[in-house]
């Protein structure tokens, strides 16, 4: 089981220093992600933790300000990088030729990119989910091998259900598991969207989620804990 902890743009650093503290008393055999905003992924010490990245830049090493290179991440020990989350595609408008640009520069480095794909609620609400996700799944892996697609893990995050304490229903997140499990098979696909601890029993119903990338419930140690002893209970 995969747990991806997406902190987004939070913490100052005396708060992550803190706030790891808190994580390193969290016993679990599960593969923990921490994924802190850049500055702070140099902070990170917990032999428990994989390293992660909450975004790269779409090229290499050069005169491009403000910006964090593949090469860069790996040299401060990124095992794992999310890539194409909803937040990024809407206030940075990033799109799929861009995300599938990051995606070879990480696979390059070796590092495993997580590509957030998901619908709107519009498209929920007019069916078009399935061709929503397919359409991200085709552009963000545009001429990636069979063996690079291997190795990059997938997150579906439904994106209306981001931070708002919508959930689908557990058939609704299933349909979209199993449809990219089919486009691609052998890929770990994680489930995002408002999963926490009141409704971790519900979700793990679903034994096709590989496990969860997780937006606000990763800045609470002590729910963290709980959601994961309700995974294995």
């Amino acid at each position: 089981m995969i747990i991806a902890l997406n902190n987004k743009c939070n913490l100052t650093k005396e708060k992550f220093i803190e706030y790891q503290e808190e994580l390193q008393k969290i016993k679990t055999d599960m593969t923990l992600i921490l994924c802190p905003t850049n500055v702070f992924i140099g902070e990170i010490n917990s032999p428990t933790m994989e390293v992660g990245a909450q975004n790269v830049s779409c090229t290499e090493c050069g005169a491009y300000t403000g910006e964090v290179s593949s090469s860069q991440l790996k040299s401060i020990g990124v095992k794992y990088c999310i890539v194409g989350h909803s937040e990024r595609r809407k206030y940075q408008h990033e799109k799929d030729d861009e995300i599938n640009k990051k995606v070879k520069l990480l696979l390059n480095q070796e590092i495993t990119p997580i590509i957030c794909v998901g619908e709107e609620k519009e498209d929920r609400e007019n069916n078009n989910q399935n061709k929503v996700i397919i359409k991200e799944l085709e552009e963000d892996l545009k001429e990636l091998t069979e063996e690079e697609k291997k190795k990059v893990i997938i997150a579906y995050e439904p994106i209306w259900a981001i931070g708002t304490g919508l959930t689908p229903s557990n058939n609704e997140i299933e349909e979209i598991i199993n449809l990219i499990k089919h486009y691609l098979p052998n890929t770990k696909v994680l489930y995002g969207g408002s999963a926490n601890e009141n409704n971790i029993e519900e979700l793990k119903e679903i034994s096709s989620i590989d496990g969860y990338l997780l937006g606000g419930l990763s800045l609470k140690p002590e729910k963290l804990d709980i959601f994961l002893k309700k995974i294995k209970n």
